[in-house]
């Protein structure tokens, strides 16, 4: 990468690591300088079906920094070249309709870190708007919504006013977060360029995940990065809600899944356990906690109101020895179950009875009621099958429903709570392991290892969601883990993440439709801080946000580069501690 600076870092960088673990030495790492980026681009792209067009791509130098560097790259920016508009106190918000609540509360919500920011308080006009009124930032809705246009935008900022329109509230508001960067970070001078831009992603599923399971993390750690995920652009929070070592959600007719579930006696330090040949330390601390009703309530109602949907997982039928240690009779054989204090794959599994089905449902209705989005999400990852081969009464099912193995009873119980869902009004998402023995009817994959899984179920007709490991991971090493804090395994460089493209080309256009979009995944078993998470997911999610909103050809690693510095300064602003960008090393 060209045109970098030197700057000694501060520890503000680095995860505050527990006594217990281990950290290499860290050293000082060069910062890139920012510079921006102007692309034309047509769109393009409806439920994942891409059509190719011709970009023109002209990127300025770094020593002449644009202040249009803005992530993820719209996708149609154009700099007119006339004055800047110049924010100052006398600029008002004017909306198209002032009675609309929505539309207040959007511009509203955008003064507000202006006002932290500049000092400007700015008012809210109660006339309806006035076309290029002078001094005004104008939020206007148009009507003649489509699938295509749902999430899009057109602004023009001109010297004496802005001016955004959209045909739907999350327009408006995905147009606010580009006028947001548009602004200066630290300055005296709060102007913004002329531009014109014409915006719409490029996919409609555009998440990011995060496992609460292993390590817990308060409410007002999770606003924050909903926050974050706003910011760019992103518009689902996958929540990771139940696994092995811990059960983070309130279930009122099951309190014990809290009252035991989400709580383990203390945590494996680092990597010291059997599975990795060393002897087992752990940290001797408690860990534990979990999300009460109304806490869901309030993270849900605070995602909405930045246009996230918010997807729950509830693993099933493994990674359940967190819910067994609560409630042993729906398992298979008589454990003694206690919630693990390692990492892995633990053999206990729901047992395939119909007291375990009514209890699966009996939480599936607390969550529907605690979740509006359309998915809810299983899991079905990872369940050894060791129980049920061992099982009289799993074998008894085998053989009454006519399956050929335990694979297909797997199919079986997925296809029993799929059935469930729909009739509540609900879709079911899974890992790519729900492929195995039979996939639901109308389920939807993640495609997590590797590209494979999703395009089998693309091409059976399934909508898919690919997360792979090879690039979507944000537990992986992001450098050489000689110099890194101690992460799962492999290398997820913020270029490889860059690099990433969720279609796949062996795809026919049909079957490319089913393509959603693509996640990023936080697994937290080495994430005991929310410091170590900002500093694992930022900047990478950037990266990933460019992926799956920019227009495929449109997209460039260099220009992203050069645009990438201003946004480490909103960060800085924001108190993101995310690891600083030329340290990364490129595939």
């Amino acid at each position: 990468m060209a045109d970098v600076a030197c700057v000694t870092l501060t520890d503000k960088h680095y995860p505050k690591p527990k006594p217990s673990a281990c950290y290499p030495q860290r050293l000082e790492k060069p910062v890139p300088n920012k510079s921006g980026h102007i692309t034309h681009q047509e769109l393009l792209l409806n439920a994942g079906k891409v059509v190719s067009v011709t970009v023109l791509v002209l990127t300025a130098a770094c020593a002449a920094p644009r202040p249009t560097s803005v992530i993820p790259l719209p996708a149609y920016i154009l700099e007119t070249g006339a004055d800047a508009f110049v924010l100052d106190t006398d600029t008002r918000i004017a909306l198209s309709d002032p009675a609309d609540t929505e539309l207040r509360h959007l511009a509203e919500s955008w003064a507000e870190p202006v006002r932290e920011a500049s000092g400007f308080s700015l008012l809210v006009a109660a006339a309806p708007a006035v076309t290029s009124e002078a001094n005004t930032v104008t939020l206007r809705l148009s009507g003649g919504t489509t699938e295509a246009n749902v999430e899009g935008y057109r602004m023009d900022v001109t010297s004496s006013a802005v001016d955004i329109s959209a045909h739907t509230p999350a327009g408006l508001f995905y147009g606010l977060q580009t006028l947001r960067q548009l602004l200066p970070v630290n300055s005296e001078d709060w102007s913004m360029p002329a531009v014109v831009i014409e915006d719409v992603p490029r996919f409609r599923y555009r998440g990011m995940h995060l496992d609460v399971g292993r390590h817990f993390f308060p409410v007002t750690f999770i606003k924050k990065y909903i926050d974050l995920l706003a910011l760019y652009k992103m518009n689902t929070f996958h929540w990771h809600l139940t696994d092995d070592q811990g059960w983070r959600i309130e279930i009122k007719k099951y309190p014990k899944l809290t009252e035991i579930g989400a709580y383990r006696q203390e945590t494996v330090s680092g990597k010291n356990f059997e599975k990795w040949d060393r002897p087992y330390i752990g940290d001797g601390t408690p860990h534990g906690g979990f999300y009460t009703q109304d806490e869901v309530r309030e993270v849900v109602a605070y995602a909405r109101a930045r246009y996230i949907d918010v997807i729950p997982e509830i693993e099933m039928p493994g990674h359940a020895t967190a819910a067994l240690a609560a409630y042993p009779q729906y398992a298979c054989t008589d454990g003694p179950f206690a919630v693990p204090t390692t990492w892995g794959i633990f053999e206990d599994i729901y047992c395939p009875k119909e007291e375990t089905f009514q209890f699966l449902e009996d939480v599936l209705t607390e969550v529907i009621a605690l979740f509006p989005s359309t998915y809810i999400h299983i899991g079905g990852d990872e369940a050894p099958k060791t129980q049920w081969e061992e099982s009289a009464l799993a074998q008894q099912v085998i053989a009454r429903e006519g399956l050929a193995d335990e694979e297909e009873l797997q199919s079986y119980f997925i296809r029993r709570i799929e059935s469930f869902l729909q009739q509540h009004g609900r879709r079911l998402i899974g890992w790519d392991e729900i492929l195995e023995g039979g996939l639901a009817p109308q389920a939807t994959v993640m495609s997590w290892r590797g590209m494979d899984g999703g395009i089998e179920a693309a091409r059976q007709g399934h909508d898919v969601i690919m997360t792979p490991t090879s690039h979507t991971y944000f537990d992986y090493y992001q450098a050489d883990p000689e110099t890194e804090p101690l992460a799962i395994r492999g290398l997820t460089t913020l270029k490889k993440v860059y690099d990433f493209e969720p279609v796949p080309s062996v795809l026919s256009l049909d079957e490319a439709a089913h393509i959603l979009g693509a996640q990023g995944n936080v697994w937290t078993e080495y994430m005991s801080t929310t410091e170590y998470v900002e500093y694992m997911v930022f900047p990478r999610m950037l990266a990933l946000s460019e992926v799956v909103w920019s227009p495929k050809n449109a997209r460039n690693w260099e220009s992203f580069s050069r645009r990438l510095p201003h946004q480490l300064q909103h960060l800085d602003k924001l108190g993101v501690n995310y690891r600083p960008v030329a340290a990364l090393a490129t595939p």
